[in-house]
């Protein structure tokens, strides 16, 4: 039996990383053909969107993982089809779709995200990963196929504004300039412990048709986080500067991507963390330890 993947990215590649050092046969499909190397891993490239192909691919299969990450300032264009042929192939071959998710779905709110938080979000781009859970669940519901989906924080060790705008420069003892507010709690997720959600998600019957917060420490500020990183790795103290908010606005006419955060600014302007204890009891996995996961950040 083998396990499907779609997406090579940090998440993808952690997650066909850890099937395979367990034993397992893992198919990652990009249009590239990329992933991490391994003798249990077959890479193929193909289009997901494609869904009689991805259907062949996915014949057979155990669990099909959704960890594809098209660039933000596509989504509204990208997820669509994707999600279509994602959905077409978990029906077809029976495969449990595993989504690899985030917590825009749930928009802006007063307090930790726990299991219960309803997905609120309505702007289109947030409410796009609302909708796509939403669609899985019909037709989980259905008996159509079956469905899990696991919900993450920024991550710790890439693609965040912290592996991004923080890390490279506090390894170089320069200051770093950050485009979210400093003093704010934040829940900050391992990718490691994203995978292992993942896969545990994917093969227990007592996840299937329900969404899980993925296992997370407890929240920190930024340039609290910033101070662990450097004390983990023994580096100089941490300088930071906020970059204001109107310099952000500007580069963003000439940027889609900072563009795009406009919209998430929430997340960071005020408390935005999770409490993840129903998934740490329900399927039995704790977070990475914090220094741990800092240790691994690129």
């Amino acid at each position: 039996m083998v396990h499907v993947l779609v997406g090579a990215g940090p998440v993808g590649s952690a997650t066909a990383s850890l099937l395979a050092d367990r034993g397992e046969r893992v198919r990652i499909i990009t249009r590239s053909g990329g992933g991490p190397e391994h003798p249990a891993i077959e890479r193929v490239a193909a289009d997901a969107t494609d869904a009689d192909r991805l259907s062949e691919l996915t014949e057979g299969a155990v669990a099909l993982y959704n960890c594809a990450s098209p660039q933000y300032h596509r989504w509204l264009t990208d997820w669509p089809p994707l999600a279509s042929a994602l959905l077409t192939a978990a029906e077809r071959s029976g495969a449990v779709l595993t989504t690899a998710s985030n917590l825009y779905g749930y928009g802006e709110v007063d307090g930790p995200i726990t299991h219960d938080t309803p997905l609120a979000a309505t702007h289109p781009k947030l409410r796009m990963r609302a909708d796509m859970w939403r669609e899985a669940r019909s037709r989980h519901e259905a008996g159509r196929i079956r469905a899990t989906e696991v919900r993450a924080s920024d991550y710790i060790e890439a693609n965040s504004i912290f592996s991004i705008a923080l890390a490279a420069p506090l390894r170089a003892g320069k200051r770093a300039f950050v485009p979210s507010p400093l003093d704010v709690s934040h829940s900050w997720t391992s990718i490691a412990d994203v995978a292992q959600t993942l896969v545990t998600a994917a093969t227990d019957e007592r996840a299937w048709g329900e969404a899980w917060l993925v296992p997370t420490n407890a929240p920190l500020t930024v340039r609290a986080l910033a101070a662990r990183f450097t004390e983990v790795h023994g580096l100089p103290p941490a300088k930071l500067t906020l970059i204001p908010y109107g310099v952000l606005w500007s580069v963003g006419l000439f940027s889609p991507m900072i563009r795009e955060l406009r919209t998430t600014r929430y997340q960071f302007a005020r408390p935005f963390t999770i409490d993840s204890s129903t998934t740490e009891r329900t399927l039995g996995i704790a977070p990475t330890p914090l220094d741990t996961a800092l240790k691994n950040v690129g």
